[in-house]
């Protein structure tokens, strides 16, 4: 590509980046538009657009979503979200910090078993509800739970999608992400409790009126179709399992969910188009937008050119490479969406590892970079696949958060958050090593 293109190609994303923080065009239109502009540029093209792994659509994204978002909207009918709304207000007797404390640590805990954008997608209804009972302002809650999903995500290899890219890459397991991230995911999450008591502080007002309202209603009264119920979440454990089972069966999560999706519409007696009603299309078209977008980044070489400054500007240091992929991955992956980041900086991190001389020392350059770029998804709305859901999910119940009220918490958050991590790495893998 020429250097022309490349400049087109900076300019086109920085005016749609703009657009969509300004808030006066519909983030969809301004992904959408941003992507039409990259084609008609040639910065991009139908076969890398559509079809490239890598600097394409990402399906697996979309049709993940897709597949879980018809298996919510199924779920949806059978009066399960009012069920949990119900039970989770009477275990924290309607206080609303215990019950923010519940929903970030149930989160947290679901986002490493499942990925991050399929428990933002169950979480969400429940949260919804919990908030209309108690009369409180929704977007606190969901900005908490984002935040605990994409901190929960770190702690696997399933919980992220780009920790299933790095995994692929460097050839880590399961259990290497249990062991090394994990405990520090638990700890993250502990952390961000006690910020989130700190930054709503003002929220947390006890309605004893509304609370003895919910603490007389009755959960079990919530469920209107006991058999499609039962047939959902028979459909949504072998999904779950599917999930976690990747390593053995080799299907990939999006073809599991749509998998799922298809099984249980073809069980129920919910129609198809009553399941897919409830799918975010203006979501999934944003994704489809946003990765045409950052491809075209690619293709152009503007995003290896970023890339490459970081491995330079490390000096030859293990220490320096691994604090700068944390901080720069955590920078980066707060403005790029984290999927198409991390699978670009992968063969980059592999050519580091390789001139540290390989071996398993030079592993902590791939938690360096999970860490960045998972928590760094944190720092604004569109900066994880998590946030983009839950904003889509918030405006279509009319519950709108704007991306600077996202923002102005995820990026306080993932300060705190990855420089927890760095002294973590530090800590663990030089001072202690």
């Amino acid at each position: 590509m020429s250097d022309w293109h490349s400049w087109a190609a900076i300019a086109v994303f920085v005016t749609a980046y703009a657009a969509i923080i300004s808030e006066r065009v519909h983030r969809t239109a301004a992904a959408l538009t941003g992507a039409a502009a990259m084609l008609a540029i040639g910065a991009s093209d139908d076969k890398a657009a559509f079809f490239d792994e890598h600097s394409g659509i990402d399906w697996n994204v979309v049709f993940l979503l897709l597949g879980m978002m018809a298996i919510v909207g199924v779920l949806r009918q059978t009066g399960l979200f009012e069920y949990v709304a119900i039970w989770a207000v009477k275990r924290a007797r309607g206080r609303p910090f215990r019950v923010m404390t519940m929903l970030i640590v149930i989160t947290a805990a679901a986002s490493a078993l499942l990925d991050n954008v399929t428990t933002v997608l169950l979480i969400a209804p429940v949260t919804l509800l919990v908030c209309e009972r108690l009369a409180l302002p929704a977007a606190p809650f969901l900005i908490a739970e984002v935040l605990a999903s994409n901190i929960g995500g770190t702690a696997t290899l399933v919980g992220d999608p780009p920790n299933i890219i790095i995994a692929s890459r460097a050839g880590l397991t399961f259990n290497d992400f249990l062991v090394h991230l994990a405990p520090l995911a638990a700890v993250l999450t502990v952390v961000l409790v006690v910020m989130c008591r700190l930054m709503f502080r003002k929220l947390f007002v006890h309605d004893e009126e509304r609370a003895a309202e919910v603490m007389a209603l009755e959960e079990r009264e919530a469920i209107r179709d006991r058999r499609l119920l039962y047939q959902g979440l028979a459909v949504l454990a072998l999904v779950v399992v599917g999930f976690v089972a990747h390593p053995v069966l080799h299907y990939a999560p999006s073809v599991v969910a749509l998998l799922g999706a298809g099984l249980l519409i073809a069980l129920s007696t919910v129609r198809a188009d009553e399941a897919l009603k409830e799918v975010e299309w203006p979501t999934l078209a944003f994704f489809a937008g946003l990765f045409v977008m950052v491809g075209a980044l690619i293709e152009t070489g503007v995003i290896g050119e970023v890339s490459r400054a970081l491995a330079d500007a490390t000096g030859g240091s293990r220490l320096g490479a691994t604090m700068l992929l944390v901080f720069g991955s955590a920078v980066l992956s707060g403005i790029v969406d984290n999927i198409p980041y991390v699978a670009t900086m992968a063969p980059i991190t592999a050519d580091l590892a390789h001139g540290f001389g390989g071996g398993h020392d030079t592993q902590v350059l791939w938690w360096a970079l999970a860490l960045g770029a998972d928590l760094g998804g944190n720092a604004t709305a569109i900066g994880a696949s998590a946030n983009v859901v839950v904003l889509g999910i918030a405006e279509r119940n009319r519950q709108p958060i704007s991306f600077w009220q996202f923002t102005k918490y995820g990026l306080l958050v993932t300060a705190v958050t990855v420089a927890l991590s760095a002294a973590y790495l530090w800590l663990r893998y030089f001072a202690l090593a």
